[in-house]
């Protein structure tokens, strides 16, 4: 919070975040529900159990509560798509989790500590030690404590014959305001009633962000003390600058009409994108299945720089066929004939952990066996996915090229590129996620054809940040001068690698960083050849690219670089973009 005047006793005019999706609206509040009431504790004068009830048959309870929620995030994954289907497959994957419906039955005898419990209890109980857990783990596990929560509460729910949690109805547009959203329900807000989002809590890479982005809603997250703002209260928030106003007057009022007539108002993408002076700079999608390969494809996506195969593994309890991958690949890969389709290797691990290839004990999964080091422990498993890759790219016309997450050293790229020759696959690349893959591009780069910045990885990692940790959301911020550094340091080794080889070896981001028009203009200053984003950030990007000459955006990436932090560098950089404004950006 700041500027400390108050229109109430303790309720100030403005409150800061950090503005992760930009737009400009004027809406009344609409607090998410409350959370789910804890269950009385056995000793509390009430009675253990329910009359009739034994610790067996409220046992049978929990599995059945357990088993219709995951039914249930299940069927409401099959009507979402992209980061929300993602999400959704992942939390009903959590809803069955053996630890956690174990760990509750077991509550449930009278030998545990305090006495007999009743089946929303032994839940609430066994959530609270699994998310503990969970986090004392930290890094990426930690995120995962938030999502055994949120299973917690709709199984004591389901339990109670109550509805789940999730969005508050209502028959006119409002902001959706939270201390955070969980994933489940990130996943299935409607663009239609919801204007915008705005949290006291969560990160620049939380949940709320990335699925915010990729529905087009302006949000504002890390932002203290917005989860007390009253239901109907009128505020203003301003997406691209992180601040949320209460009862807005006039001026902001004005600012957020026009702002709905730029957006209205912004050309479709057209399939082709420029800068001022004719440069080339391909603007591709990220996608996760074959609906949204056709979304992008209809939104003017010129090729696909990041297809996330996870989807094929999720909610599985073993590897799917090559004939299941198979299928699944060449849905992508038909909607972009004769167009570069870029496919990442199964990133499981860490924050997407899988039972027939992940170990859930590892001291701190975000170091661990994650990406292609999974490779080392369960060998065969790569080989088959990139043995279905190469037969979907024989049954399609797209320009298939294939990247392994996590790689690390020139040798990891080397033993890839070589299982990629063997698999029949042309074009083997490398993600850049951690920080020595940067320092060391040019050697990687003699071994692999091409490289993509995963910039929100590299953000975390070379800060030392957890990406979805609210109080570390600005040293996790892609803007931040040395993630900027390692970005150009990529370039750099890249065109080293050409030299030396005689081939191209082009350098593109699949980020996050991709989809921010600002940002966009300093990495194509810094060298990138190509960005990947969610299909409705294509238009923006590319009217404010369409402003500035190759030269302009070197400018401005030599401006960010040499910022002191990765505000001022945001600061600088937009003042020079005047079209920001125009578009209200």
């Amino acid at each position: 919070m700041n500027n400390g005047v108050s229109t109430a006793a303790t309720l100030p005019v403005q409150f800061s975040g950090v503005g992760v999706a930009s737009g400009r609206v004027v809406g009344p509040v609409r607090q998410m529900p409350k959370p789910v009431q804890e269950p009385a504790a056995p000793g509390h004068g009430v009675a253990p159990l329910p009359a009739g009830a034994t610790a067996e048959s409220e046992g049978l309870r929990i599995k059945d509560a357990a088993k219709s929620v995951k039914a249930e995030l299940r069927a409401r994954a099959e009507t979402a798509s992209g980061e929300g289907r993602e999400v959704l497959e992942a939390t009903a994957l959590m809803a069955a989790d053996p630890m956690l419906i174990k760990s509750a039955i077991k509550l449930l005898s009278a030998e545990a500590d305090g006495g007999a419990r009743t089946a929303e209890r032994a839940v609430w109980e066994a959530g609270a030690a699994v998310a503990a857990k969970l986090t004392a783990l930290g890094g990426y596990m930690a995120e995962r404590a938030t999502d055994v929560l949120d299973v917690r509460a709709r199984i004591v729910c389901e339990l109670r014959g109550l509805p789940a949690p999730g969005i508050p109805s209502a028959d006119a547009p409002f902001i959706l305001a939270a201390e955070d959203l969980a994933p489940a329900d990130t996943a299935t807000l409607d663009p239609a009633k919801v204007l915008a989002l705005v949290t006291s809590s969560g990160g620049p890479q939380s949940h709320t962000a990335i699925l915010a982005r990729a529905l087009g809603l302006p949000a504002v997250v890390a932002a203290p003390g917005v989860d007390e703002i009253a239901d109907g209260t009128e505020i203003y928030v301003d997406g691209a600058a992180g601040t949320i106003t209460v009862e807005p007057g006039d001026e902001l009022r004005a600012a957020a009409e026009a702002w709905s007539v730029q957006a209205s108002a912004l050309a479709a993408f057209n399939g082709s994108n420029t800068l001022a002076d004719g440069f080339v700079l391909p603007l591709l999608a990220n996608v996760g299945t074959g609906a949204d390969a056709v979304k992008a494809a209809a939104a003017g996506a010129e090729g696909v720089g990041l297809l996330r195969t996870e989807f094929c593994f999720l909610d599985r309890s073993e590897e799917p066929t090559v004939a299941e991958q198979i299928e699944a690949y060449g849905a992508v890969f038909a909607a972009f004939p004769g167009k570069k389709v870029v496919v990442r290797t199964l990133d499981a691990g860490a924050d997407k952990p899988l039972p027939f290839l992940t170990n859930a004990d590892e001291p701190n999964p975000a170091l661990g066996v994650r990406g292609y080091r999974t490779d080392l422990t369960s060998p065969g498993v790569l080989a088959r996915q990139l043995e279905a890759i190469a037969a979907a790219e024989a049954a399609h016309s797209a320009e298939v090229w294939v990247m392994a997450p996590m790689i690390s050293t020139a040798e990891e790229a080397a033993t890839f590129a070589s299982m990629c020759t063997a698999a029949g696959l042309k074009t083997p690349g490398v993600m850049v996620e951690v920080p020595s893959a940067a320092l060391t591009s040019a050697h990687i780069l003699r071994e692999a054809s091409f490289a993509s910045l995963g910039t929100n990885d590299l953000t975390q990692y070379a800060m030392a940040a957890d990406r979805q940790l609210g109080p570390l959301a600005t040293l996790n911020d892609p803007w931040q001068p040395a993630v900027l550094a390692l970005v150009k340091l990529t370039a750099d080794g890249a065109s080293l690698a050409s030299a030396a080889t005689g081939l191209p070896k082009p350098v593109g981001v699949c980020g996050e960083a991709a989809a921010d028009p600002a940002l966009a203009v300093v990495l194509a200053g810094l060298g990138v050849a190509s960005l990947s984003m969610s299909a409705r950030a294509l238009a923006a990007v590319a009217a404010v690219l369409a402003t500035v000459t190759l030269a302009q955006a070197q400018e401005l990436a030599a401006v960010a670089l040499a910022a002191p932090s990765a505000a001022v560098a945001r600061a600088a950089v937009r003042d020079g973009l005047p079209i920001l404004a125009e578009l209200g950006l």
